[in-house]
């Protein structure tokens, strides 16, 4: 499937990766090609981003990952189906960053620090979010995979990443609108 990547697509997978290593995680995962793609310039992923941002959203954008991050990956979602359980999932995260310092249910964080040999695999969302953008490209009938399919494919995808993106009004009608000047409604499965 990589070689049906477009040079931008594939720059999305390698800055993942890189973002997977920085952070010190086992995998890449979804949220690692989110961050590539806001690493982007010049492509038709970047220009989608930045047409739909307002002021600042990168770093907010970031911010609320992090924050994904630190309640061990779990959704808001999760968190409201944990609270309706009468489970408070930020005291819940307070107390073990208390105890184990912060940062502690950070999900896909190596618990070795050693140097890691060979190619880092890729998650279960990152793999769903690679096989979505094909789907998104073939729907589309366009014959490579660009990052703007890997963008459309993680609105889809309803994991944290989409979540954040949601949150900052970019879903797959605002990015199909401004990529396509299209409605958006109709979703590639």
């Amino acid at each position: 499937m990589f070689e049906r990547f477009t040079k931008d697509a594939r720059a999305v997978v390698t800055g993942a990766v890189s973002h997977s290593e920085r952070v010190g995680a086992a995998t890449v995962e979804e949220e690692h090609l989110l961050l590539a793609l806001l690493d982007r310039e010049g492509s038709r992923g970047s220009f989608a981003l930045g047409s739909l941002r307002s002021a600042g959203p990168r770093e907010s954008l970031q911010r609320d990952l992090a924050e994904a991050r630190r309640r061990g990956g779990l959704s808001r979602a999760d968190a409201d189906a944990l609270s309706g359980l009468g489970i408070d999932l930020s005291e819940i995260v307070a107390r073990i960053e208390e105890a184990h310092g912060e940062g502690a249910l950070e999900s896909g964080k190596r618990s070795d620090r050693g140097r890691r040999t060979g190619r880092r695999p890729f998650g279960r969302s990152a793999k769903e979010t690679l096989t979505r953008s094909l789907r998104v490209a073939v729907a589309r009938r366009d014959r490579h995979i660009g990052d703007e399919h890997l963008l459309l494919a993680i609105t889809l995808q309803g994991g944290v990443a989409g979540e954040v993106l949601a949150d900052h009004g970019i879903t797959y009608g605002s990015v199909t609108r401004v990529l396509y000047g299209e409605g958006g409604v109709a979703e590639a499965s």
